[in-house]
């Protein structure tokens, strides 16, 4: 593994500067305030909050902090414009999201560009979340016009059942800081196809992304009120009231467990529609029949993808005994390979972590494993000097009640366990209060349909290290949260169903 320092070390004058004044020009067009009602205004108290590039713990400027007014204000907006969005026609709806994607797709290099320099993550993979959050977009604008019904004969023969689905209403969506983009479209996309209004509130480390969204959509055609976007750096105290107000119907969030619960106690109250993707121990299976260079390729994209700063990302490597040895050597050889720098590098594979809290939980972590006896491949160290760096680390021999093994790291540390049957290595898999995705390797059709049926994980990569797709039903199970993002599966979380029961005249 190597380290790039954060400024080129043979700097070509004139390109920095080209560089550098785009992104000052990007950053300068970006709005700063809240968007409610269609106008972009300053919170009720004027208060901001500065947003930090974790590579280099600069400053990208403030936004505006939302107060509970200004909250209740922006769900005020959704509802007084709920019953006309929902009156739109599906196609128009389905339009209006064709043009944002089309808008999205065109910007891509603006959006990625920016998602480097508040989250950190390398401008290729940045790229690669602007053209999956695009997908969803671009599919719920198809989704838009199959929102269907039924219509059938009561078995008596003289009732005619007529089903129908409609918008749920207003939505309140919280998304995370690690995908800043594409868990905002997979939330915008099918809510908007649905019929529904929104009120959105991002995560206070990365809200650039989102206010450049919602401009983007503004300008695609979606009507003031519609889509509401509040920034804050009280979460809970804004959150809260909007949650117990009673013209809100649905809630959806992508966060942590501990973070989600306390969300569904609140909405219990409203007995809100809600949907929460939360947080994951995802298991990467090696067995003996599974081609290690291919399982160690997938084992980068399912662990290195946002620098393990995922819900998806393969959070304990659980291997056959037979092949262990050499999984280790070649997965911490590969790890080595990686460059670690500022994400706007070229040549960089790794950026920074969000902060420095999430960097020391990594570390602590780490820690914890050496001290109960785990060896070091590669790695296990933070990076010194600015930003929030942690190296590309494998650890062998780890012991069964070390942390790592129970707590989701959301860093770039792989740990490997070892497993000698089929059934150890499932009930090992198993073992975790979480369910959302997790990982299988092996040559063997029909052993590959045995370990994907006896996993307990909402989604399951077979010899692939990534499982997202905006065409596929995202989410988990067990204390990974209940619903799904993506697909057909998608559009339902936004839709009530209505019977309407007809008489009819006999005999004619």
């Amino acid at each position: 593994m190597s380290v790039t320092p954060t400024a080129p070390t043979t700097p070509d004058p004139d390109h920095a500067d080209a560089e550098q004044r785009y992104r000052q020009r990007l950053l300068d067009r970006i709005p700063r305030g809240l968007l409610i009602g269609g106008v972009w205004r300053s919170s009720a108290d004027d208060k901001v909050v500065t947003v930090e590039n974790p590579a280099t713990g600069a400053s990208l400027g403030p936004v505006a902090s939302a107060t509970v007014a200004d909250g209740d204000a922006a769900l005020t907006a959704a509802t007084d414009v709920a019953n006309t969005w929902k009156a739109t026609p599906p196609r128009e709806r389905g339009e209006i999201l064709r043009r944002a994607f089309e808008l999205l797709t065109d910007r891509a290099e603006d959006f990625a560009t920016l998602m480097t320099l508040e989250m950190g993550k390398p401008l290729p993979q940045a790229r690669a979340e602007v053209t999956y959050g695009a997908e969803f977009l671009r599919w719920y604008a198809e989704e838009a016009v199959r929102i269907d019904g039924r219509w059938s004969t009561a078995p008596d023969g003289r009732t005619r059942l007529l089903t129908m689905r409609q918008g749920v209403g207003p939505v309140l969506a919280i998304t995370p800081w690690n995908f800043p983009l594409a868990m905002g479209t997979r939330k915008i996309g099918p809510a908007l196809a649905a019929g529904c209004t929104m009120v959105i509130k991002p995560a206070i480390q990365t809200p650039l992304t989102m206010l450049a969204l919602a401009d983007l959509l503004t300008e695609a055609g979606v009507p003031a009120g519609v889509v509401n976007v509040i920034t804050t750096a009280s979460s809970s105290t804004v959150i809260a009231p909007l949650i117990s107000d009673a013209r809100l119907r649905k809630l959806t969030f992508t966060g942590s467990t501990p973070v989600g619960k306390a969300l569904i106690r609140q909405s219990a109250d409203q007995v809100l529609r809600v949907s929460m993707e939360l947080g994951g121990n995802a298991p990467f299976l090696v067995f003996a029949d599974a081609d290690l260079d291919a399982a160690v390729e997938g084992a980068m994209l399912a662990k290195m993808r946002n620098m393990g700063e995922a819900c998806t990302a393969a959070n304990r490597f659980l291997v056959h005994e037979s092949v262990a040895s050499e999984f280790g050597r070649l997965l911490a050889a590969r790890m080595e390979q990686e460059i670690v720098g500022d994400g706007l590098r070229p040549e960089v594979t790794v950026g920074p972590l969000i902060d420095n809290e999430q960097r020391s939980k990594v570390a602590e972590l780490v820690t914890d494993a050496v001290d109960r006896g785990a060896q070091i491949l590669t790695g296990g160290d933070a990076i010194e000097g600015a930003g929030y760096f942690y190296s590309p680390t494998v650890l062998t021999d780890i012991a069964p009640d070390t942390a790592l093994l129970r707590e989701e790291i959301f860093g770039p540390v792989a740990p490997i366990t070892t497993f000698t049957s089929d059934a150890q290595a499932i009930g090992l898999a198993n073992d975790t209060e979480y369910g959302l995705a997790a990982y299988a390797f092996t040559d063997h059709i029909d052993h590959a349909i045995a370990v994907s049926e006896a996993l307990d994980f909402g989604m399951v990569g077979l010899n692939q290290g990534i499982v997202s797709n905006a065409a596929a039903p995202f989410g988990g199970m067990k204390q990974s949260g209940f619903g799904r993002e993506g697909g057909p599966e998608g559009i339902e979380e936004y839709l009530e169903t209505k019977y309407v029961g007809i008489s009819t005249r006999p005999g004619l």
